[in-house]
Formats: C-alpha cells, structure tokens, sequence
C-alpha cells in the first residue's frame, strides 16, 4: 500500500495566488481543497486548465462553498478536506477600494482570518496535525521607509493594510498560545498575466495593448510615483510552499529587492508595444488614496538564507509577459470588433 497522499486546503483559490500554489501542489502530488464563495456567476477561470471533474478517476482538486464571513462552515471545511497544510489567501485585497468598503475589508481579512485561525485550533485539538500559511502584505510596512525586513515597524496606511496586521498579530497569538505551527508569510507586490484587470499593473499592460490595437485611446491612473517591489506570482507561492516545509514556523518577507515607480513600470509596457505612453495616459483623482504608500523595497535575506529562495523571473521579464498574453486578448477583442461585435471590457476604467 502507497503512501497517503498530502492534502492543503486553500481559501482565496480562485485568486492570481490561488491558482498558480494550486497548480504547484497538484504538481507535488497533493490533493488539493479550495474554498469558493457562492456566486451567480462562476468566479473559476483561472483554474479552467488544472479543474477535473471530482467524479473522474484521479481527480485531486475540490472545491467547497464557504466563506470566510461564516466561521460555522470553514470548520465544517477542515473536517471534509482534512488538510495537513493551509494556505489562507483570502482576501479583499485591492488597497483603493478598502477605503469605500473598509468594514467588509475589515471583516474578511482580519476577522476573517480570525475565524479561520479558531477553526484550525479546534481541528488541531481534535487529532490533526496541520501547518498555517499567513499571507501578509507589504502594505503593512506602509510609512515605513525601505528596505522594509521582518524586524521592520509596520506602519499600515489603508483598511486592507490595517486588516493585514492584525491577521498577522492574530496568526502571532495562536501560535505561541497554543502552539500551532503557524507561519507568516510577507509578500511584497507581485503580478502575472492573472493578476486582476483592477490593479494598476494589469490596468496598464490591458489598456496600452488596447490602445496599441485602437481599441482605446486613453488610460486613467493615480499616482505615477509611487514605488513598488514587484515580482512574479508564481514565484512567489513556492515562497509560500517552502515556509511550510521548515522543521519550526517563522515569519519571512518575500521580495525581489527591486523597486520601481508606476511610470517605470509604464516605460517597459510601452516599449513592449511600441508607444509613447505620455500621450495617452491622464491623471483623475479618485485613483489617488486618502493615504498614500510612497515606497516599498523588501529585503528578503532571510528567505534566501533559511528557504534558498530567490526570485526567477526579472522584472522587464514580467512586463513583458503580461503585454505578450494581453496583446493576445487585444487581439481577440479586436476581431470580434471588426467583425461588427460589441465588445465590452471589465475593469479598465476603475481603481
């Protein structure tokens, strides 16, 4: 007889995130369970190419309704998938829209997290041996001037930030009062060709294709001064794996010790495509927020020497992946459009 295989449960599977550390576990040869919010629309796409039917021989990946507003059924989860690892990368995650919906952000982050953190405990206290992945944010670090490390103050400049630390401070208290292998995991910006058409990083590389097809003329943003350490999701959740793997838990900031500005990250876009992007791009105030994040810069020493982690993929290397897979969608959309089809983009006007 084989040995059994792993199973990790991941909240927020549906996610950028969510999908590529699916996508590595099922390639370690775990079973994996995700938690899915219940919608009237299919929220799944992003794991159309590793989803099989659960009634198929050999299927590994299952998906369960749950909630992270509903501690009741995130419990009854843990039961059903009986995971030995979890991932909680649930989240509402857009830092803008924190500020008009701060205490929903509020109730799925933090308490969210709380929520699930009590139903770890009492599935561990129940017989299981299980390890916790907490995804932080670099937006915790906020104010705090870079390089941002583990030993730096956090400094939390939204409600999404102020959720972030205290899921941290609350993943921190379990672990030390009951002993739970816990881990938090800080990860600073990264992006893929997954990542949502909301976030100014696919905001661009979606739009200056569009425009690059003369499907749009002009891009709204924010701030272009803004700085940020970016990096590739899919580098990023071996991260996350590997964490789970040392013999104790511990916290670790996962980075690329890069930083770059919004107009930096505009400049490799717009060479990918070939345009000036200064005549296309305009400012509009509701992109601003209320408080601003100048700067971040992570030093990921530790990862690097207690994980042997390091980032793969550069970031003109990430760039140009997302214009590369977004010019493909373009040119989809502009087919259609000159096929006399009405086209009707999501999220390129917004945040």
């Amino acid at each position: 007889m084989g040995k059994p295989q792993r199973a990790a449960l991941i909240t927020g599977i549906t996610g950028q995130d969510g999908s590529f550390l699916a996508e590595l576990l099922l390639s370690k040869g775990y079973i994996v369970h995700g938690i899915v919010r219940r919608a009237s629309t299919f929220n799944t796409e992003r794991l159309e190419g590793i989803y099989a039917d659960p009634h198929e021989r050999g299927a590994r990946l299952y998906l369960h309704y749950g909630d992270m507003a509903d501690g009741a059924s995130l419990r009854k989860i843990l039961d059903r998938a009986k995971p030995l690892e979890i991932y909680n990368l649930a989240a509402q995650s857009h830092v803008r829209v924190s500020f008009d919906q701060a205490q929903y952000t509020a109730d799925v982050v933090a308490t969210g997290t709380l929520r699930l953190l009590e139903a770890t405990r009492e599935y561990s206290e129940s017989g299981h041996d299980v390890r916790f992945y907490q995804a932080g944010s670099s937006e915790m670090f906020g104010a705090s001037p870079p390089p941002q490390n583990e030993d730096t103050p956090f400094y939390p400049r939204s409600p999404y930030a102020v959720g972030k630390v205290a899921a941290h401070w609350f993943a921190k208290n379990y672990r030390e009062a009951y002993g739970l292998y816990i881990t938090n995991g800080i990860l600073f910006n990264h992006e893929s060709p997954r990542r949502g058409e909301t976030f100014v990083t696919r905001k661009i590389t979606r739009a200056l294709t569009r425009i690059k097809l003369g499907l749009q003329d002009t891009l709204y943003l924010g701030n272009l001064d803004s700085r940020r350490d970016w990096g590739y999701a899919g580098d990023f959740v071996e991260a996350m794996w590997l964490m789970l793997q040392q013999p104790a838990p511990d916290d670790y900031v996962v980075a690329t010790g890069e930083s770059h500005s919004v107009r930096e990250f505009l400049d490799v876009a717009a060479s990918c495509c070939g345009l000036d992007w200064k005549s296309h791009i305009e400012t509009d105030p509701r992109y601003l927020r209320p408080t601003e994040v100048d700067a971040l810069c992570g030093d990921a020493s530790k990862a690097r020497t207690r994980l042997g982690w390091k980032p793969k993929v550069s970031f003109e290397q990430l760039v140009s992946m997302m214009v590369e897979h977004d010019l493909e969608l373009a040119q989809q959309e502009k087919t259609l459009h000159d096929a006399g089809h009405r086209v009707v983009t999501r999220g390129l006007s917004h945040g």
